[in-house]
């Protein structure tokens, strides 16, 4: 199926920023830039064009840069070479080729500039690689399109959806309701659609709107809604004397224009952009737009609040297609290679069964998903009646009508505006789908009246019975993208419902929002696969052991998934996030492990999103070692508004009017400091006498400002702090050399920084605090081993690394032999830091950076701890975590009372009345 135009925006879009500001050159670079250039089109390079085909220049020997008979010659250089060189070359070989295989079209590029030529129109385009998104248009003949010389900068899709938020914007600005509008909308998309592709007659509403209203708008609300209800009235039911221009439009129904909505008042600004909207062709328009309509509507604080995200076709087939896409092509591929007299029987049943499909989306938003699922299904149905009516015939067979229909799809969406277009744009794809089938047996074939609709209820989906919309034992496929949040983002409300939904007490008040999905799709339909985007944090840290036991029982596995991934979107304001994929099932045939384009296929896919010959234990936070290691401590907490913490300057301004204070005094480091540099200091008063506190007034003012602040706090315990002001909240003052671990990190770098620090230095919250750490743990703590476990059971925050010390330090197997053989290694390292006096340790370990000294002295202690582990050398770090989940399993066994299950809530016995 070709790429809708928003997708081929956007990956023109990714194409842009991965090459604008890259060295660049002929030889290294060419066929791996031209691979990627198809691959905005949605075509694979290698499948109908060739690097470096022999031809002739001026009877010479000579290599075309890239040939695709028939279509296009391109003569790739270097940057900054003569372009119009390079097209005289593409000319020679142009004239020496055979008839047949003579291309219309030929490009000579350096790279950051293109010089296309069309052949058969004889324009010449020159333009930069920055402008490229706006030239798509120049390159329809890559879709199978006639180009257009003329291409706007947008497609059609993203034109409309923003013409439409004017209409929307501008009706809301007057004060018209927004579920009035909401319908309007949505009523307005459908008829502007249909007056395009052929549901209406060419053109019939643009008429009606410029003959039939007046010019300064004040009549045409009422207009609209005369219009809405000829369109939901049978012919047989309308009046005689019906105005001609309303008489020549169909019966619509589908409930569409049933609702009785506010005649709005309009002026003639609206009325022009619906005349501009009704005047350009809507044949383009993807129903997927729609998705990109209400977030173009919907403010950012609306959409941060549902945790709405809007997606790319690209992403929601890394969904779909492996949920049940690819392997319903698989089957119609077997079926159509049959030779056998029962090859037609076959390919009737194979309808009947993508018939019988039903499909659903508890968050479906806008219905994106439902309608690419949709659109991908009838196009599979379509190829199998073209193998049992042969459309060479151009005879329309009744018996080939689709059996698809709208109303296999069901969804449940909390804001009503969407489940409305959802259901309209359901529609509008219906209908594209059924000008294929008519395109391609030469006779109209259009579905009205509507007589199905999908079903979508607007409803909140975790307070709504799944079965009240669809019965579990009816359900086929449960997929889509449910509301991101974090359990740190997501409102109180919130996280009482994953904690209701999980059933973990208060544990479950930790996990993603995104969770509460997973469980409820499992008590629905225990049998249904599923497939759903997730945020990539459910697959990390504790929320893994939370989570995961609750989904992976009864013989249900992951049957695919998708390795984290930067999100895209189609709409404007889209939100920048990394998320994953998961798909559940039983009784799974094949298991698929995607990172990127590369597909493993592993035995077991883990929660962690690894492939493994088994399943794994997963890991739980432990309330204190299980290891063996030295107890860590959290750095200080003041909770004290800032009123003791003190940048250099700001202290050097204190102390000038309050000497006395020096001695109190502390660098304060966190884990900013401690990575980056920088200075910042801390007011220690514990053992502060009364007497010296009284003289020194500046810093009185400072303690009641801290208990004034505590006192405003709404948590209890902080209100009970204020009565001791001079204390914080939590303290930690080493007394000795004590080893530092920065709470996040950034997965940049292949090793965290952690290192020493001496009192007086005070450490904060941001950093855990082990006092008294041998070399041997701090060569083990900073080793490969130990980032192995870090990267894969940590969490994340933001894509960064995140060091809990219940999920990593407590639980890192310990190796079985003694640590202190490796501390001539770890000094090692130490020595390495220290042999760049003035570097910061963001310097030092960033990867582009890191001085060689330092990174050999990790090597050598990389190898030193796994000869602690075993003799044989690791193979990867994929096996290095394989051996250490073996270990934390044997572990646990011998310190399970560190590891408790989490407790379930009880469930109080209903009183019987």
């Amino acid at each position: 199926m070709p790429l809708a135009p928003n997708e081929r925006l956007e990956r023109a879009r990714k194409f842009v920023n991965k090459y604008l500001n890259k060295e660049l050159s002929e030889q290294p670079d060419s066929q791996t830039y031209w691979n990627k250039f198809f691959h905005i089109f949605g075509i694979e390079r290698e499948s109908v064009a060739v690097f470096e085909a022999k031809a002739k220049r001026k009877g010479a020997p000579g290599w075309i840069d890239l040939f695709w008979p028939g279509t296009l010659i391109v003569e790739q250089k270097s940057p900054g070479k003569d372009l119009g060189a390079a097209l005289d070359q593409a000319e020679d070989y142009f004239l020496s080729l055979p008839e047949a295989e003579r291309t219309r079209y030929m490009i000579a590029c350096d790279f950051f500039n293109f010089l296309l030529v069309d052949l058969a129109s004889r324009t010449t385009h020159k333009f930069a690689l920055k402008d490229l998104p706006r030239k798509l248009g120049l390159f329809g003949f890559m879709s199978g399109d006639e180009p257009d010389a003329y291409a706007e900068e947008e497609p059609v899709s993203v034109k409309a959806s923003r013409l439409m938020s004017k209409i929307y914007l501008r009706l809301k600005g007057t004060g018209y309701g927004d579920e009035d509008a909401g319908y309007l909308l949505t009523r307005l998309a459908y008829v502007f659609f249909a007056d395009d592709t052929g549901v209406f007659e060419s053109g019939s509403l643009h008429r009606y709107l410029e003959r039939r209203t007046a010019a300064d708008g004040h009549d045409l609300g009422s207009k609209l809604i005369e219009l809405f209800q000829v369109l939901n009235t049978p012919q047989d039911r309308r009046q005689s004397t019906l105005d001609a221009d309303l008489a020549q439009f169909p019966y619509i129904d589908g409930a569409l224009f049933e609702r009785a909505i506010q005649i709005p008042a309009m002026d003639s600004e609206v009325r022009a952009l619906l005349l501009k909207a009704s005047g350009f062709d809507w044949n383009n328009v993807s129903p997927a737009i729609f998705g990109s309509l209400f977030q173009g509507v919907m403010s950012a604080e609306e959409r941060r609040g549902e945790g709405a995200h809007y997606t790319t076709e690209e992403n929601i087939m890394k969904v779909i297609g492996p949920l049940f896409l690819d392997d319903l092509r698989a089957e119609f591929e077997k079926i159509k290679a049959r030779k056998d007299a029962g090859r037609k029987s076959a390919l009737e049943k194979f309808r009947d069964k993508l018939a019988g499909l039903n499909f659903f989306d508890p968050a479906c938003g806008a219905g994106n998903f439902l309608i690419i699922a949709y659109l991908r299904l009838r196009r599979l149905e379509l190829q199998a009646i073209a193998e049992i009516h042969d459309p060479q015939l151009k005879r329309f067979d009744p018996a080939a009508m689709p059996k698809i229909n709208v109303d296999q799809f069901y969804g449940i969406e909390l804001n009503g505006f969407s489940s409305k277009i959802a259901e309209t744009a359901m529609w509008m794809a219906d209908h594209l789908a059924n000008n294929e089938i008519s395109a391609m047996y030469g006779d109209s074939y259009i579905r009205i009246p509507l007589e199905k609709k999908a079903n979508v209820l607007n409803a909140d989906a975790l307070e709504t019975d799944w079965n009240d919309v669809l019965p579990a034992s009816e359900c086929s496929y449960i997929l889509g993208n449910p509301p991101f949040g974090g359990s740190k983002m997501t409102s109180k409300e919130h996280r009482a419902q994953v904690r209701r939904i999980t059933d973990l007490g208060g544990s479950g008040g930790t996990l993603d929002y995104v969770a509460a999905w997973f469980v409820k799709a499992v008590k629905y339909a225990p049998d249904a696969p599923f497939g759903f985007v997730a945020t990539n944090s459910i697959t990390q840290g504790e929320q893994v052991a939370q989570l995961w036991p609750a989904l992976l029982k009864d013989g249900r596995e992951i049957s695919f998934a998708h390795r984290s991934f930067k999100w895209s979107s189609d709409a404007a304001g889209k939100a920048a996030v990394h998320v994953i994929v998961v798909g559940l099932a039983k009784n799974i045939g094949v298991k698929r492990l995607f990172d990127g384009n590369i597909e493993e296929n592993p035995r077991y896919i883990s929660p962690y999103l690894i492939g493994f010959d088994e399943p794994v234990r997963l890991v739980r936070e432990a309330y204190a070692p299980l290891n063996g290691f030295p107890t860590q401590r959290m750095g200080t907490q003041p909770i004290d508004g800032g009123h003791y913490i003190f940048t250099a300057e700001e202290k050097a301004d204190f102390l000038s009017k309050e000497p006395k204070a020096a001695e109190f005094m502390r660098p304060y480091v966190g884990a900013r400091e401690f990575i980056n540099g920088g200075d910042r200091w801390i007011l220690s008063l514990q053992g502060a006498e009364p007497s010296e506190l009284k003289a020194m007034p500046g810093v009185l003012e400072r303690v009641a400002a801290v208990k004034a602040h505590r006192l405003e706090s709404r948590a209890p315990q902080t209100q009970k702090l204020a009565e001791t002001p001079l204390e914080y909240n939590h303290t930690t003052i080493p007394q000795k050399t004590f080893l530092i671990i920065p709470n996040t990190s950034s997965a940049r770098r292949e090793y965290v920084p952690i290192g020493y620090m001496d009192p007086p230095i005070m450490p904060n919250n941001k950093v855990i605090v082990i006092q008294g750490a041998t070399l041997g743990l701090f060569g083990l703590l900073t080793s490969k081993m130990h980032m192995v476990w870090l990267a894969k059971i940590g969490g994340r925050l933001k894509g960064d690394y995140g060091y809990s010390a219940g999920i990593v330090y407590h639980t890192f197997p310990a190796p079985g032999d003694d640590s202190s053989s490796i501390e001539s290694y770890a000094q090692a390292v130490l020595d390495a830091r220290a042999a760049h006096p003035g570097q910061t340790l963001a310097d030092l370990y960033d990867p582009k950076l890191m001085p060689t000294d330092l990174r050999r002295a990790h090597e050598k202690l990389d190898k030193a701890v796994d000869r602690l582990y075993r003799k044989e050398p690791f193979k990867d770090d994929h096996e290095r975590l394989e051996f250490l989940l073996e270990r934390y399993g044997a572990m646990v066994q011998k310190n399970q009372k560190l590891v408790p299950e989490p407790k379930r809530r009880r469930r109080r016995a209903k009183r019987r009345a």
